[in-house]
């Protein structure tokens, strides 16, 4: 352990996914570690992000599924949405992994300062609300990301508009709400709004939502957008909010196109920026990228030996689990005598539309620039369950292959439970499988699942994007 002239061997600054494993990790190997959160132990995931936001859509989605059951015979009788009591018991529910963050926390070993934590120099962190003052041989940076908006400058109006942390504190729920960005964040609560019954508009600078994934997720999701009522704008940006006196939607919001929107609320989705903001970097000499992101090796040291860095905030891949992964890497490397490292390839993810989003390994495009020969397997159907409803959803699932060894280089759905999907898929691909190995797995039926493993007929590019 470290020198006993310092407070701490290990203080994290940061209690997210990644802080709270690296501490955990750390405390049990018997260092002295200590942990500081400046808002909620249990971080973006748990407090203002992945845990209520899933809870935001299945509430949007009973509605739908009560019209399914209707149609399948059911007779069903619906006084509407209780937003009121949906929310109190979400919150109820995140207070709850809160506590039990905290308790871990404390069971480990670790000290915990529920204030902001920031460097003064490489070997010291400042409480800023108490002042206190600790030495300390080894600091882990795990602060997260924090949802960026432009400046007044940039938007006039922009401070009648709410990010993706104040979307979780809404009192009632919007009449017509308008959401700018076009990223798997936007595109979830567009859907969550919608299910709920709000009057949802999304705009978006580029021409299809989702920039970034797969073409052909691209696409299914922005059809998607449209099939359940949502407004979708493309090729515009915001240039403009206006209050507005006297109508039921207080805000206009002018757009680059010289479309006016109105609308009671107004949520910016427009992206992330790693949370580094007056945290001391640079008193300690950490290197940050021209984002603000902290620049880390493989095994998540920082430009100052004794400094590391884990999770969205040094800008790898802004996924929880991912953020876990590095965090007990680090710990197991430093304190346990494990040397590992967390290999950043073929994660498996999930985008919370409706249908989800579930995805591994490389797009079309990344598959074409890496290779010489790629094969496309695909297909676009209706799901057997919705052969009794009125209801144009499709799933659409797509295999990328390398044909030089057969190797499956990449999954892309759009399904119900899509997530669930990829995560067993996920296995798969991490180990090398191939086409081969794929057709030889044998179908589940009747399920959406089969059509993984029954693909069999390549697809013949013509006009579409690859």
């Amino acid at each position: 352990m470290a020198d006993a002239g310092y407070d701490y061997d290990l203080f994290v600054i940061g209690a997210g996914s990644g802080g709270v494993r690296a501490a955990r990790i750390a405390a049990q190997s018997g260092a002295r570690v200590a942990i500081a959160e400046e808002y909620r132990i249990g971080g973006t995931c748990v407090i203002r992000g992945c845990v209520p936001k899933k809870f935001m859509v299945y509430a949007s989605d009973y509605g739908r599924k009560l019209q399914e059951a209707r149609d399948y015979g059911w007779k069903i009788e619906s006084d509407g949405f209780d937003f009121e009591r949906f929310m109190s018991n979400m919150h109820a529910e995140v207070d709850r992994l809160s506590g039990i963050y905290l308790r871990n926390l404390a069971n480990a070993g670790v000290d915990v300062f529920e204030e902001r934590a920031e460097l003064s120099d490489a070997n010291t962190v400042v409480l800023k609300e108490s002042g206190k003052t600790f030495s300390v041989d080894k600091v882990l940076i795990a602060t997260g990301g924090t949802p960026w908006r432009p400046s007044p400058e940039e938007l006039p109006g922009v401070e009648h508009t709410m990010s993706s942390n104040e979307v979780f504190q809404l009192d009632e729920l919007p009449k017509h709400i308008v959401i700018a960005g076009g990223g798997y964040i936007a595109c979830e609560f567009a859907h969550i709004f919608a299910g709920l019954g709000v009057e949802t508009c999304l705009v978006y600078r580029g021409d299809t939502v989702l920039n970034g994934f797969d073409w052909d997720v691209r696409t299914a999701v922005h059809e998607g957008l449209k099939e359940a009522g949502i407004r979708v704008i493309t090729s515009a940006v915001f240039e403009e909010i206006q209050e507005v006196e006297g109508e039921a939607c207080p805000y206009c919001v002018k757009l680059s196109n010289g479309m006016e929107l109105n609308a009671d609320k107004i949520l910016m989705a427009v992206g992330r920026r790693a949370a580094t903001d007056g945290l001391g970097c640079d008193a300690a000499g950490v290197k940050l990228a021209e984002n603000g992101s902290i620049i880390v090796d493989d095994a998540s040291r920082t430009s100052v030996p004794n400094i590391f860095a884990v999770g969205d905030v040094t800008d790898r891949i802004q996924l929880t689990p991912v953020a876990i992964r590095e965090g007990h890497a680090f710990a197991d490397t430093i304190y346990n005598d494990k040397v590992w490292s967390f290999e950043h390839d073929n994660v498996a993810s999930a985008v919370f539309t409706q249908p989800e989003v579930g995805t591994v390994g490389m797009s079309e495009a990344e598959a074409r620039k890496a290779f010489k020969n790629v094969d496309i397997y695909k297909t676009r159907f209706r799901p057997m369950k919705t052969m009794l409803l009125d209801d144009p959803e499709r799933v659409m699932i797509k295999l990328v292959v390398n044909a030089d060894d057969d190797r499956v280089v990449g999954v892309h759905i759009v399904s119900p439970d899509a997530g669930e999907m990829i995560q067993m898929i996920g296995v798969a691909v991490k180990m090398g499988a191939t086409k081969a190995q794929f057709d030889a797995t044998c179908a589940v039926h009747p399920t959406i699942a089969e059509e993984i493993v029954t693909l069999r007929q390549k697809w013949v590019p013509d006009t579409e994007p690859a």
